[in-house]
């Protein structure tokens, strides 16, 4: 009884010892936590903005990502690329799913669909996310976006690039477009265009459109398809591949064939993709734009929602950066500008 009676003293003190040190404990880590807590909601304060391009592995992306890059790092703005290994429609879906559940402030992309992606899309809108179209656009289903950035008025790419060919064929014989996908949103809307413009201007009247494939903006696939395209019309005098994949493949199947004096290869590309084919002849001429202008207003746009400085508005202005004053024009769309022509004469001054 005495031993019993002198150790419940001691078990008390034991006991408030053991619960002072855990106290301590727990104030220390309440201290970390609160200091993590604070890290992280300063690190929210940094908008993130992410690009979702049509593929992985496609050149003209390249420098479109970096000039959004430099109008990210301008604005003070965190900044991620992230793409499907494939084009086909629904490819992006669980990409902008991953970017939701990252929380960023803004999802730019060039969407491989006009209506796969509307579901996620809202999802994304829902959750207070502005989403920015880049080069191609949701045709037909604009209230999906916040915002679009095109390349060019598309009636000027689609008159342009008829006409382009014209030139080189002297705008009589037979001709082949080679598009992206079925489902993309500006080829279809480039190549309605051109049939329209086929039918329409008689300048045209001798130049017949004999055929439309996709190489899927694949490489091997678009090459595929050109060297098809010339067995199976072996009077073929023309090809239009409106996409940087699939001209650089048409060029490979005419030099291979050794038909570059017949057959004229023109479309959109970037100079350091086409620049061998301009300097052996295979090609004469392509176009395009600014790729790396184009990324560059993307990313200020993107900046500006992701800070709500800026509220898209129809005949509404803004100061794009380093591009100065842009307008949003119906539907919210801003053209980044016209496109340009390159030769043997001005292919050595541009590099992208």
């Amino acid at each position: 009884m005495i031993g019993l009676t002198l150790w419940k003293p001691r078990m008390r003190k034991m006991l408030i010892l053991v619960m002072a040190v855990a106290s301590i404990a727990m104030i220390g880590c309440d201290k970390k936590e609160g200091a993590a807590s604070s890290s992280g909601s300063a690190q929210s304060d940094v908008p993130k903005l992410a690009y979702i391009p049509k593929n992985t592995g496609n050149p003209y992306f390249d420098p479109l990502i970096a000039g959004f890059k430099k109008a990210a790092e301008e604005n003070g703005c965190e900044f991620a690329s992230v793409g499907p290994d494939t084009a086909d429609a629904t490819s992006q879906i669980p990409v902008i799913q991953d970017q939701i559940q990252r929380g960023v402030s803004v999802i730019a992309i060039s969407p491989n669909s006009p209506d796969a992606l509307n579901p996620i899309l809202q999802r994304a809108l829902d959750r207070g996310i502005a989403v920015v179209t880049i080069d191609s656009d949701l045709t037909g289903n604009e209230q999906y976006r916040t915002a679009a950035v095109l390349t060019v008025e598309p009636q000027t790419v689609g008159e342009s690039q008829v006409e382009l060919l014209g030139s080189l064929i002297g705008y009589k014989g037979k001709f082949a477009i080679l598009s992206a996908t079925t489902d993309s949103p500006n080829q279809n809307l480039w190549i309605e265009i051109m049939k329209k413009t086929l039918t329409e201007n008689p300048k045209y009247k001798d130049m017949v459109l004999v055929e439309t494939v996709y190489g899927n903006d694949e490489p091997q696939k678009s090459l595929t398809e050109s060297e098809a395209l010339l067995t199976k019309h072996p009077d073929l005098r023309g090809i239009i591949a409106p996409t940087t994949v699939g001209i650089a493949a048409a060029a490979q199947a005419v030099e291979s064939a050794n038909k570059a004096d017949q057959v004229k290869v023109t479309g959109l590309g970037t100079p350091n993709q086409m620049r061998r084919f301009i300097k052996n002849g295979t090609v004469e001429a392509f176009a395009l734009w600014s790729p790396e202008d184009e990324g560059y207003l993307s990313g200020q746009i993107a900046a500006q929602l992701a800070k709500k400085t800026l509220k898209p508005e129809v005949g509404g202005k803004f100061t794009a950066g380093a591009l100065g004053e842009r307008t949003f024009k119906e539907k919210m769309i801003v053209i980044t500008g016209p496109p340009f022509t390159f030769s043997r004469d001005n292919i050595d001054k541009f590099n992208f």
